[in-house]
C-alpha cells in the first residue's frame, strides 16, 4: 500500500507540472479578451524543451463539444501563429485583438475552449500536455466564474489516498468545496479555497466547488473514482488468449497481458465508461482477464482498460479501433456507418468488440500461391492507387494488373496506423484494419477477389517500431516519454545510433514478448484474411546489437540472423509456403544466410535502372539483379522502383541526357509534369521499356512499384497536385493518381510490353527458372556495343534480348546459342534466320529486341491463334470444361499458376476440369496439324 500511495503522490506532482504547462493572461479569459499565453516548454512532454528556433502554435477552438474548430492546415507558419521566445525556455503567443476575432468564430457560436499544440517549424519537434495529449485552456463566461485547479480533470485514486482539492474563482467570493453533500471547506472574501481529503472507500464521488458574490452564486463539479488497488486472484478460463475472446452471442472473455501492473479495471459503452466494481479485470500472473455477460448480439461497444489508475488504452489485439482524432474524416463511402466516437466519455483512442459476426464467406476456400521464384508482385499504396482510396476501389482494378501480368499484390500497411494519410509504417493497433480505406469485409474481398484471378496478397508488416499510440508503448513509459525499463517489449533506446535509420519506438526482437507479438500477427493475418506471405519492414533493425551513429547497421550480425530465421520458421509452421520478403539491404553474407533459410530479400537495383532511363553512361551497372552464385537461386526479389525510391521515369523527365529530354541541348527546369512540359514522352517510354526487358526477363522473383508500367513520372518528393517538390515536406505526401495514363499511346504501350514480356514469362516458366542458363554483359563497359542478355531453359527454349541504351541508332555483334530460325517477339514473332551463331542485329536508339529459338503461343492469346481463323481451345466456365471447336487435339496440358503440370490428356476433343481446384490455370492444347494455342483459366 506504501507504495501505492507514494504513487499516487508522485501523479498529484505530475498533475501540477500539467496545470503549469501554459499560463493565461487574463486568469479567466473569455471569448472577447486579448489573451496572453506564456508556454512552458520544459513541461508536459518537454519535446521543445533547449529549443532555440522558431515555435508556431498549432491552435483552435472547441465549439460545445466539439474539439480543434478553426484550426489551420498543420505546418502554417503564419506569423499568427508565431511565439515569442521569452528565454529559458518560456514563449509566448498574443491571441488578439480577442479570441473570437483571431480564429474567426461565426456569430451564435460559443467557444468553451482553446486547443493548443506547440511545434517547430518543421514539424519534427512537439510540445504536447503530459501523456502526449493537446493542451486544452478554458475559455469562461463574463462575470463570476468558479473553477477546480486540481483535480483539473476527472481523477482516478485508489482507496485511503488523500486527495488536495482546490478551486479559484474570478472574483472575491465566499468560496465552498463538497463532497456529495458534505461541506469540507469554506473561505470568506477568497479567490481559492483548497482542502486535503482521504476517501476511505471505493466507489464514484462528485466534487463541487461553490462560489457567492453580489448575491450571485456559481458552481462547478469534478467527478472522482476511488478504486481497489488489489486485485483479486483467479485462473483464467481455459483456451482464451490476449485480446477479446468471445464465447457466445451474448460474452466475451477480455484478456490483458500487463506484467507488473497492480490492477485493471475495464470502462465502455456497457458501463458508462465508469471503473465500477463490477468491471475489475481478476488477475492469472501477468494476465488480467474479465468475463463480459449481457452483451447484445451484433452490437458494437467501444471499451478501454483502465490499468493502474492512470493509463488508459485500447486493447492492443483489438481488430477494430475508434479514433477521436481522425475518424470523423472517413467518408461514409468508404466505411459506412461507421460508429460514432464517445465524445466527452473517452481520450484517446478506444477498441470496438461485436459478438455475433457473420462470418465472411470466402469464394477462394483454397488458393494455390505462385511458385516463389516466379512471383512478379505489384507493390500497391492503396490510398494513391485510387481516387477513393478504398480496398473497394482497388478490387476494381484487379483485371488491369491480371492483365499485366501481376501474379501477387503487395499492400503497404493496412493495419492501423496513425492518422489517415499516411503511408502505413507508423503503425499503431496491429490486428486492425485501417478504417481509411475501408472495412476488414472490404479487405477479404478484395483478398477473395485476388486470390480468383490468380494473384497472391502480401502485406507490408512494420514490426521494428511503433509510435506513441501503440497501447504495449503506453502501458509503460517514462515521464519523459521513453519506453521504460520495464518495458516487456520496447528496447528504452534503438540499438542503432544512425538517425536515418532510427524512428519510433524500438522493439526489443530478444524478448520473449515481442517474439510472442510478432509471431501472432502473422498467424492472425493468414488466419482472418487468408494473406498468403509478408513483406517486413527494415529488418536491420530486428537485434539489439550496437550500430554507432556512422553505421548502416550492414552486418554480418549473428543474433540478427538467429531471430529472423526464428521469425520465418514461425511463420512456416502456422502457413507452409507462406511467402517470407524481407527489406535487409545488409552484407550478402548475412543475406546468403538468410535465403538458404528460405527467405526472399529486396534487392534493390533503383540507381542504375535511373541511370539508364536518364541516357547517362556511369553507375548503371545491372548486374547486381541476379545474384548468380552469391545467393541462393530465387533468393532476390528485384525491382527497379519502389515506394522508398525514386521514380525513373521522373529522373528520365527531369534530369535525362540530351536526346532523353529534348532533342537539342537544354535542361528541364519544371517541378513536375503538371507544371513543366511533356517532354520527349515516345523517347523516355522507349527507354524505360528497355529497361524493363533487361529487368523481367531475369530469372528471380520481381517487383513492380504501382503505375511503373505506365512511366509514373511525378516524384516521390512531389506534393498532391505536383505543383512544388521538397525532398522532405512532400515525401510520405499524397501523390497525382492518373489513370488517365493508360489512354496515352506510348503509356500504354510502355504498359503493352510489360504485359508482352510477362505474359512470356508466365506462359514458359521453365525459361526463367532457377535451373536455366543465364547470362548477360550489363555493366557500364557494354554502354555503347550493346547490352544483350541470353537464357536457355533445360528442355532446350532459348532467348536472347540485345539492348541500345546509347542517344543513336546502332548494329550490334549478338551472340545466339545455336542456328535456325528465331522470333522477335515484339514484331509478332517475325522469324529471324540465324546462320552463324555470331550476328549483326539493328537496333534503333532507346529500343530493346527479344528473340526466341521457338515461335513462342502466349497465354494472353485466348481465343484465336495469330494465323487461325477460329479458336482452336477456349474454357466453358458454366460446364467447368476445355472446349476444342477446331477438332480433335493430339494433347492437351494444364498447369497451375506456378507451371507445375497438373493435368494431361491425350486424343481429345474437351477436357473436364471438374477435378481441380478453384484457382488460376493454362492450358496449352497441341493440335495434329502442329498448331499449338494456349488459354487462361480462372476456375
Amino acid at each position: 500500500m506504501k507504495r501505492l500511495y507514494a504513487f499516487f503522490i508522485c501523479l498529484l506532482a505530475i498533475l501540477a507540472m500539467q496545470a503549469q504547462i501554459v499560463k493565461t493572461t487574463p486568469t479567466f479569459p473569455t471569448e472577447n479578451d486579448e489573451v496572453t499565453i506564456v508556454f512552458d516548454a520544459t513541461k508536459g512532454t518537454a519535446g521543445l524543451k533547449g529549443f532555440t528556433g522558431d515555435v508556431y502554435a498549432h491552435t483552435g477552438v472547441t465549439i460545445g463539444n466539439t474539439v480543434w474548430q478553426y484550426a489551420p492546415t498543420w505546418g502554417d507558419n503564419s506569423a499568427k501563429y508565431k511565439l515569442t521566445s521569452l528565454g529559458n525556455d518560456k514563449w509566448q503567443l498574443k491571441i488578439t485583438p480577442n479570441i473570437r476575432e483571431y480564429y474567426g468564430v461565426k456569430d451564435g457560436e460559443t467557444v468553451t475552449q482553446l486547443a493548443f499544440v506547440f511545434r517547430s517549424a518543421d514539424k519534427s519537434k512537439e510540445g504536447k500536455d503530459t501523456g502526449n495529449k493537446d493542451i486544452f485552456v478554458d475559455v469562461h463566461t463574463a462575470g463570476l466564474t468558479v473553477r477546480f485547479d486540481q483535480p483539473a480533470e476527472k481523477e482516478n485514486l485508489i482507496t485511503n489516498t488523500a486527495l488536495t482539492i482546490q478551486a479559484s474563482a474570478s472574483v472575491a467570493s465566499t468560496l465552498k468545496l463538497y463532497v456529495g453533500a458534505t461541506e469540507i471547506a469554506t473561505e470568506a472574501n477568497a479567490t481559492t479555497i483548497s482542502q486535503s481529503y482521504t476517501f476511505s472507500a471505493a466507489g464514484s464521488y462528485t466534487l463541487k466547488a461553490e462560489a457567492t458574490a453580489n448575491g450571485k452564486t456559481v458552481s462547478a463539479t469534478q467527478e472522482v473514482t476511488v478504486l481497489n488497488g488489489t486485485s483479486t486472484s483467479e485462473k483464467m478460463p481455459q483456451g482464451v488468449r490476449p485480446g477479446i475472446n468471445y464465447i457466445s452471442d451474448t460474452e466475451a472473455t477480455l484478456v490483458l497481458q500487463a506484467p507488473k501492473k497492480g490492477y485493471v479495471y475495464v470502462v465502455g459503452d456497457f458501463n458508462d465508461w465508469t471503473p465500477k466494481s463490477d468491471y475489475q479485470l481478476k488477475q492469472d500472473g501477468e494476465y488480467f482477464w474479465i468475463t463480459l455477460s449481457g452483451l447484445t448480439k451484433g452490437e458494437e461497444y467501444a471499451f478501454q482498460y483502465l490499468v493502474d489508475g492512470s493509463i488508459y488504452i485500447a486493447d492492443p489485439y483489438t481488430d477494430k479501433v475508434l479514433d477521436p482524432w481522425n475518424d470523423h474524416e472517413i467518408e461514409s463511402t468508404t466505411y459506412p456507418n461507421l460508429k460514432p466516437y464517445p465524445t466527452g466519455k473517452a481520450e484517446g483512442i478506444v477498441s470496438v468488440l461485436q459478438t455475433g459476426q457473420t462470418a465472411y464467406n470466402w469464394k477462394v476456400k483454397n488458393f494455390e500461391r505462385p511458385a516463389s521464384e516466379q512471383l512478379v508482385i505489384y507493390e500497391m499504396l492503396i490510398r494513391d492507387f485510387t481516387e477513393e482510396h478504398t480496398f473497394n476501389a482497388a478490387k476494381e482494378k484487379l483485371e488491369y494488373l491480371k492483365n499485366l501480368g501481376v501474379n501477387a499484390v503487395e499492400l503497404m500497411p493496412v493495419n492501423e496506423f496513425e492518422g489517415n494519410s499516411s503511408w502505413g509504417y507508423n503503425p499503431s493497433f496491429y490486428f486492425a484494419v485501417d478504417k481509411y480505406y475501408g472495412t476488414k469485409n472490404d479487405l477479404r474481398a478484395f483478398v477473395d477477389e485476388c486470390h480468383s484471378q490468380g494473384m497472391a496478397v502480401i502485406i507490408d508488416l512494420v514490426l521494428n517500431h511503433s509510435f506513441g499510440q501503440s497501447p504495449f508503448y503506453l502501458l509503460y513509459k517514462d515521464a519523459d516519454g521513453q519506453p521504460s525499463a520495464d518495458n516487456p517489449w520496447y528496447n528504452q533506446e534503438s540499438n542503432i545510433k544512425n538517425k536515418e535509420l532510427s524512428w519510433g519506438y524500438d522493439f526489443n526482437h530478444d524478448s520473449e514478448y515481442t517474439r510472442a507479438l510478432v509471431d501472432s500477427v502473422a498467424g492472425f493475418w493468414m488466419s482472418e484474411y487468408k494473406i498468403d506471405g509478408f513483406r517486413y519492414d527494415f529488418t536491420k533493425g530486428f537485434s539489439n546489437t550496437y550500430y554507432g551513429e556512422g553505421s548502416w547497421a550492414d552486418g554480418p550480425d549473428k543474433d540478427r540472423i538467429a531471430n529472423l530465421k526464428r521469425m520465418s520458421a514461425a511463420v512456416q509452421e502456422r502457413q507452409p509456403g507462406a511467402y517470407v520478403i524481407f527489406e535487409h539491404l545488409a552484407a550478402t553474407s548475412e543475406e546468403k544466410q538468410l535465403g538458404e533459410a528460405g527467405i526472399l530479400l529486396w534487392r534493390k537495383m533503383n540507381y542504375s535502372y535511373c541511370q539508364t532511363a536518364m541516357g547517362w553512361t556511369t553507375e548503371n551497372d545491372f548486374s547486381g539483379l541476379y545474384a548468380g552464385t552469391s545467393m541462393p537461386a530465387g533468393s532476390l526479389v528485384g525491382y527497379m522502383e519502389s515506394h522508398d525510391e525514386e521514380r525513373t521515369g521522373f529522373k528520365a523527365w527531369k534530369w535525362g541526357n540530351t536526346g532523353v529530354i529534348a532533342s537539342t541541348t537544354g535542361t528541364n527546369t519544371g517541378i513536375s509534369p503538371a507544371t513543366g512540359s511533356n517532354i520527349n514522352l515516345s523517347t523516355r517510354t522507349k527507354r524505360l521499356a528497355t529497361n524493363a526487358a533487361f529487368f523481367l526477363t531475369v530469372p528471380g522473383p520481381k517487383m513492380i512499384w504501382q503505375f511503373g508500367e505506365l512511366g509514373y513520372d511525378f516524384s516521390i518528393n512531389n506534393n498532391t497536385d505536383g505543383s512544388e517538390y521538397d525532398d522532405k515536406a512532400f515525401r510520405t505526401d499524397p501523390k497525382p493518381i492518373r489513370w488517365d495514363y493508360f489512354e496515352d499511346a506510348d503509356r500504354k504501350k510502355l504498359y503493352e510490353t510489360y504485359a508482352a514480356l510477362l505474359d512470356l514469362r508466365h506462359s514458359y516458366p521453365e525459361l526463367f527458372a532457377s535451373n536455366t542458363t543465364f547470362s548477360w554483359k550489363v555493366g557500364t563497359a557494354n554502354w555503347d556495343n550493346g547490352r544483350t542478355l541470353s537464357a536457355t531453359s533445360i528442355d532446350g527454349k532459348s532467348l536472347v534480348v540485345v539492348g541500345n541504351f546509347t542517344l543513336a541508332d546502332k548494329n550490334f555483334s549478338v551472340t545466339f546459342q545455336e542456328t535456325g530460325t528465331w522470333y522477335e517477339l515484339l514484331k509478332d514473332n517475325e522469324p529471324l534466320s540465324v546462320s552463324s551463331t555470331t550476328q549483326t542485329i539493328a537496333v534503333p536508339a532507346h529500343e530493346f529486341r527479344l528473340f526466341t529459338n521457338f515461335k513462342p503461343t502466349l497465354t494472353g492469346i485466348e481465343t484465336t491463334a495469330p494465323d487461325a481463323e477460329k479458336p482452336l481451345i477456349y474454357y466453358n466456365r458454366g460446364m467447368d470444361t476445355l472446349v476444342l471447336p477446331a477438332g480433335e487435339a493430339k494433347r492437351v496440358e494444364v498447369y497451375s499458376v506456378n507451371g507445375m503440370l497438373v493435368m494431361t490428356q491425350e486424343k481429345c476433343t474437351s477436357v473436364g476440369l471438374s477435378a481441380l481446384p478453384v484457382g488460376y490455370y493454362m492450358a496449352r492444347a497441341y493440335m495434329e496439324d502442329g498448331k499449338v494455342q494456349v488459354c487462361k483459366i480462372m476456375k
